[in-house]
């Protein structure tokens, strides 16, 4: 059983903390405010997750996953460096600006990556980019698509990536699918393949989808 605690509490962060917490992962859910002043529960009242506060959730769990909005991830985790050191944080969210219809419009960081900003602005941190190129439902549900999806692996740290990628197994990742890419740097490359995915949502909904590699 490995303790995780994963920042952000919307559709991304709840899904993968039902179902890490499903598979027996001690899971903390970490809310922007105090729990106390949350009125409603985004799990569903799961009895086997924690809920805190970002600060308490980073503090206290091995790994943590980075579900929070991603053009104020930076700032947000760069005041938890104390918290974060020593840690594996896996960052599953995009940076980008948003059209007036809300989707993604362009990259915040445009040749460069919020993977690297984060690992430089936390050096003692093992920084794991991954399940950001695809709709937020194929993250813990992989094999509902009728296509094999691929979940990119981009981190400096080769234990690091091993570790994420056994916690993919457990949403339901086979190793086949997961593809592992490089360095931190690569990470510049799946986090700009966010930008076709608001041509496919006008064109086509919320229906299941995912960049994925075809050999």
């Amino acid at each position: 059983m490995t303790s995780i605690g994963i920042l952000g509490t919307g559709r991304v962060g709840s899904g993968l903390a039902r179902t890490l917490a499903a598979t027996g992962h001690q899971i903390t859910l970490g809310h922007r405010q105090p729990p106390q002043e949350t009125p409603a529960d985004p799990t569903g009242g799961v009895p086997a997750i924690r809920h805190a506060d970002q600060r308490t959730t980073a503090a206290t769990t091995d790994i943590v996953i980075n579900a929070t909005p991603g053009d104020t991830t930076l700032e947000r985790l760069s005041a938890l460096h104390t918290e974060l050191a020593g840690k594996i944080l896996i960052d599953v969210s995009n940076a980008t600006r948003h059209a007036p219809d809300g989707l993604p419009s362009d990259l915040c960081y445009p040749g460069s990556s919020l993977a690297e900003r984060l690992q430089r602005a936390l050096p003692a941190t093992r920084v794991v980019k991954t399940l950001n190129t695809m709709l937020f439902t194929v993250m813990t549900a992989p094999a509902d698509l009728s296509t094999p999806p691929t979940a990119y692996l981009s981190g400096d740290d080769a234990d690091a990536k091993a570790i994420t990628a056994g916690l993919l197994a457990d949403l339901g990742w086979k190793p086949a699918w997961i593809e592992d890419i490089g360095d931190i740097t690569t990470a510049r490359a799946t986090e700009a393949l966010v930008l076709l995915v608001p041509h496919l949502l006008r064109r086509h909904g919320l229906r299941p989808f995912a960049v994925s590699l075809a050999r």
